[in-house]
């Protein structure tokens, strides 16, 4: 598969890489970093990074401004995004061929490629395996790219806490940090929280609702949010401080929008992806997300979380 992407992307002269809405390290890391390599290694070509930037991501990488007639026969490459509904960017129906590059559950095969590795820890773990296979073939990484990799795989891993941290994650990892750039730097601007954030981290910590069956649920609707100053988005940031508490098995923020509420899900054991399904979401058997459109739907999402942290069923 590695050396069908790179055929491809040898024989094209324009190559646009997309990731998933609402991005998240990863998504930025393996798509940042994946344009570094190819901007490093094809110097000749024209290759682009599209989607909307999150304000609280920019550190990572801007994106480029793209017109509609250079998606007419690219190659166009997504990283980081388990189905359609979820690519940041409408046009890339325009390109001439679509690679799909994931980790996710391949429930939606799109694409005319695909690479999909659920064993991996994050898509930039992909990237970087990519220019492992070709850097004898004429890829070349930078510092920059390093960066972004590394940016990635440590916000997938949740500084390699979670399960899916493998040997392989921790080898790739350790290369990559004999790269050029500032770690404590780019672990501050990963995990450093606005002051509205961590207040409302704190009234979460003391709001949570708890059950005997250790499932979880912490509700922010609009007006709450209005009342930390804090967007839907910051207040997902903070989706994973429910992990430290002792006996907590699986557990869901619900995050009131304009149009919709968010469901972020997240578990220490049981498989949550499936409740994501039911609500037209995905994601990984231990984090997912969805969404859902009134709060007798989120009535449903807590019965079907409490029925699978239940031992009985």
């Amino acid at each position: 598969m590695k050396e069908t992407i790179l055929q491809l992307i040898q024989s094209y002269e324009t190559i646009i890489v997309h990731r998933h809405v609402r991005p998240d390290p990863d998504a930025y890391g393996s798509q940042g970093g994946l344009v570094e390599i190819l901007q490093a290694s094809f110097p000749e070509k024209q290759i682009f990074a599209v989607g909307e930037d999150d304000p609280s991501l920019q550190f990572l990488r801007k994106v480029d401004q793209v017109d509609d007639q250079q998606f007419e026969n690219a190659l166009i490459i997504i990283c980081d995004t388990a189905n359609k509904e979820r690519i940041d960017d409408e046009r890339y129906r325009l390109g001439k061929q679509v690679i799909k590059i994931d980790h996710h559950p391949n429930e939606d095969p799109y694409g005319d490629v695909n690479w999909v590795e659920t064993s991996a820890s994050s898509t930039s773990e992909m990237i970087y395996e990519f220019y492992l296979f070709g850097k004898d073939k004429g890829l070349k990484i930078t510092d920059e790219a390093a960066r972004l990799l590394y940016a990635g795989i440590v916000g997938d891993t949740g500084r390699f806490l979670y399960p899916s941290t493998t040997e392989k994650t921790f080898r790739y990892a350790g290369e990559l940090v004999n790269y050029s750039f500032d770690r404590n730097e780019l672990y501050n601007q990963l995990y450093e929280l606005e002051e509205k954030v961590v207040k409302l981290q704190g009234y979460v910590l003391q709001n949570f609702q708890m059950y005997e069956n250790g499932a979880a649920f912490v509700t922010m609707k609009k007006d709450l949010l209005e009342e930390f100053q804090v967007t839907p988005s910051e207040a997902s940031q903070i989706v994973s401080i429910l992990g430290n508490v002792k006996g907590i098995k699986a557990w869901c923020f619900f995050v009131e929008e304009e149009d919709q509420i968010r469901v972020r899900l997240r578990s220490k054991g049981p498989i949550i992806n499936e409740i994501a399904k039911k609500y037209h979401g995905g994601g990984h058997p231990l984090a997912a997300g969805a969404s859902v459109y009134s709060w007798e739907e989120v009535e449903s999402v807590k019965k079907d979380i409490l029925d699978v942290c239940d031992p009985h069923q």
